[in-house]
């Protein structure tokens, strides 16, 4: 079965139009409860005995799951398919009264977060995504939560330094709490004034509690602007000011960007790698604004210069066939479809039906069965 997605000029304009017109002032949705999920048929799998997992366990990085070794016995066993498809959740403003219909409240967060939590999904950031780099358990799916704008909505300190709560990284961290195989991490791509704050110290506070507890705080230009509106110069200059206040903050150099409204500058390249006044970028990925999941990052199709995302909203309207509550929808009625991790980073494994659809990355062994 074919993704149903529009052609590229089509899923263009959609990223555009569906973001632009929320921003300057839909009517508010109203807010629709997301449905319960069970867990889904991979989340099930039972993990095989100890004798069918091979000695030589590779090392696991620090707050990523332990790896296996992939066999393709055991791939078949937990129904691996790393050739599938990959949620990437946008989000916007996270407000107990929605202004827009980008809008989400902390409510509906928890709820869509609860949702994948039950269903076998781990959350991934943007850049070990767009790099392959993805530490998943055996029969579960990556998911990737990323946050526009940095607004205050997403983060925020309280007097203890801990998040504030009703923040986006707050309720993460709840539903991580709540569910141990759900990693607390997420993307935050910030403008000139990271979660609102406008003073350098309460900057980089913010900025060094995110990185420091796992999260991925990254480049999305330095005033949100309509990239394709400006000249290469301008470009290179919205993403440089950006990364260069990153970096005085104490952030690592942004490995992941997302476009202001979706829209690709003239000079596709320009997004992906450049320099202005000294200070240069070359990102893993650069994002879209919607409207369908990714291919897998190791497929012959993956556009790391254009990957795609998913509005996180209900099932109304523009979003009818366009938003989270559709897709994961979706993606629970054509599991074949969805990527399933083998639980083994140096390995790929996938359906022998997929093998052709695929491209190693990074010397990684294939394992088609």
């Amino acid at each position: 079965m074919r993704l149903p997605a529009s052609s590229t000029k089509i899923i263009g304009i959609a990223n555009v139009v569906v973001v632009t017109v929320a921003v300057i002032g839909l009517s508010v949705m109203p807010a629709q409860d997301l449905p319960h999920a069970g867990p889904a048929s991979a989340g099930k799998v039972e993990q095989s005995p100890p004798s069918a997992v091979p000695a030589d366990v590779p090392s696991t990085p620090p707050g990523q799951p332990p790896g296996v070794v992939s066999t393709p016995e055991f791939a078949r066993q937990v129904r691996a398919n790393e050739a599938g498809m990959v949620p990437v959740l946008m989000y916007h403003r996270i407000l107990r009264k929605r202004l827009a219909s980008i809008d989400r409240t902390p409510g509906q967060l928890r709820k869509e977060l609860e949702r994948l939590a039950r269903a076998g999904y781990v959350p991934i950031t943007a850049a070990e995504f767009a790099a392959g780099d993805i530490h998943v358990p055996a029969g579960h799916y990556p998911v990737v939560l990323t946050f526009d704008d940095g607004h205050p909505s997403h983060f925020a300190q309280d007097a203890s330094g801990n998040p504030a709560p009703g923040t986006a990284v707050a309720i993460i961290q709840e539903v991580a709490a709540r569910y141990p195989s759900f990693r607390p991490t997420a993307t935050f791509w910030v403008n000139h004034e990271p979660f609102g704050l406008r003073d350098e110290a309460g900057q980089a506070a913010a900025v060094r509690w995110l990185t420091e507890h796992g999260y991925e705080v990254a480049n999305h230009t330095w005033s949100h602007p309509n990239l394709r509106a400006l000249r290469k110069r301008k470009v290179r200059e919205q993403i440089g000011r950006i990364e260069r206040l990153l970096k005085k903050l104490g952030a690592p150099p942004s490995r992941t960007m997302a476009l202001p409204y979706g829209s690709m500058p003239h000079g596709k390249k320009v997004a992906r790698t450049g320099s202005w006044d000294g200070n240069r970028y070359d990102f893993a990925g650069v994002f879209l604004a919607g409207a369908e999941p990714s291919v897998s990052p190791y497929a012959k199709k993956f556009d790391r210069g254009a990957i795609q995302r998913i509005q996180s909203n209900g099932k109304k309207g523009e979003c009818r066939k366009w938003c989270s509550q559709y897709w994961l929808d979706w993606l629970d009625k054509h599991p074949g479809k969805r990527y399933v991790s083998d639980g083994d980073p140096e390995r790929i494994s996938v359906p022998r039906a997929q093998r052709g659809n695929i491209i190693p990355k990074r010397g990684l062994q294939v394992i088609a069965y």
